[in-house]
C-alpha cells in the first residue's frame, strides 16, 4: 500500500510517503524421488553423465515442482552431492529446458567441487550443435560480449554494459540456403550464453522464439549439447562423451533446402 492506497507499478515514491507491505513466507523447494527414465551414458561412484531430453527442467523451481532431472536422479537411488543445496542434489551445471544433450552430475561433494573447478578453469569442455537462422559465410569465429539481465525483460539475458565477460567459439559444420549448422564451444558458462551471442550476431538459434528464432512450429531451440570432455575427479583420467542429436533436431535440419 502507498499512503493507504493500493500501489501500482507506475507509482513513484517520494520523501514522506508511507509504504505498507507484507513479506510472504519463504518458498521452500524440496525434491523427492520419482521414477523417471533417464538415458545415462556413463555412471560410477563419483559421477554420472546423462543425455537430457529437450523439455526436461534440470532442477525444481517455481512452476517446475515435479518431473525434473533432479527428481529422476533421486529416483535412481544412491547418494548425490549436496554442494548445490537441497533443491539441486548432484547438479554441477545446467542446460536450458529446451536444450537436449549431455550433462554431468556428481555423486558426492568431493567430485562436485572438482568438477566445478574444471568448469572454472575450462578443463571441463562442452561442445554444442546449433542450427541457426541465416547463412554464415565465415568458417569459424569468436563471439564476445558481456552478458547480464535484459534491461527491461527480467526473464531474458542480453549483451549489456556491466555484464559478465562471455566468449563463444563457433565453427561451421554445414550450410543450407536459409540456415547454418554450427559447432559451438563455451569459453565461459553464462546463462543462455550461446543463444544470446548468436542472436546478437544476427543468427539466432532456430526455434528460439525468445531470442529471435522465428520458427514457431519447431517447438524448441535447435540446440544440443553434443560433446562433454572432463578429467575424472578421482582417477584423473581424461574422459570424453558424445550424444547424437535427437530426432526433432535431425528432422528439422534434413528438411531444410
Amino acid at each position: 500500500m502507498l499512503n493507504g492506497l493500493p500501489a501500482g507499478p507506475a507509482d513513484r515514491v517520494k520523501v514522506g510517503d508511507v509504504v505498507d507491505f507484507e513479506i510472504p513466507e519463504a518458498y521452500v523447494v524440496e525434491a523427492g524421488a520419482e521414477e523417471i527414465p533417464l538415458d545415462v551414458i556413463y555412471e560410477d561412484e563419483d559421477l554420472a553423465v546423462v543425455n537430457k531430453p529437450a523439455g526436461m527442467v534440470v532442477h525444481p523451481a517455481p512452476g517446475h515442482h515435479t518431473g525434473t532431472l533432479v527428481h529422476a536422479l533421486l529416483g535412481r537411488g544412491g547418494a548425490w552431492s549436496a554442494v548445490g543445496g537441497a533443491a539441486r542434489p548432484g547438479v554441477v551445471h545446467r542446460l536450458d529446458k529446451g536444450t537436449s544433450g549431455l550433462i554431468v552430475v556428481a555423486r558426492n561433494d568431493v567430485s562436485h567441487r572438482d568438477l566445478s573447478a574444471q568448469l572454472k578453469d575450462r578443463s571441463l569442455s562442452r561442445t554444442y550443435l546449433a542450427i541457426v537462422r541465416g547463412r554464415i559465410n565465415d568458417d569459424a569465429g569468436d563471439l564476445e560480449g558481456p552478458i547480464g539481465r535484459h534491461p527491461t525483460e527480467r526473464k531474458r539475458m542480453a549483451v549489456v554494459a556491466g555484464g559478465r565477460f562471455a566468449r563463444t567459439r563457433y565453427q561451421v559444420v554445414e550450410r543450407k540456403r536459409t540456415h547454418t549448422l554450427l559447432r559451438c564451444e563455451l569459453d565461459t558458462g553464462r546463462t543462455h550464453q550461446i543463444r544470446v551471442h548468436l542472436a546478437t550476431f544476427g543468427h539466432p538459434v532456430a526455434g528460439d522464439t525468445e531470442y529471435g528464432g522465428q520458427e514457431k512450429d519447431v517447438g524448441r531451440p535447435m540446440l544440443h549439447a553434443w560433446r562433454l570432455r572432463l578429467r575424472h575427479p578421482r582417477t584423473g583420467a581424461d574422459m570424453s562423451f558424445e550424444a547424437s542429436p535427437p530426432g526433432d533436431f535431425t528432422r528439422f535440419w534434413d528438411g531444410l533446402a
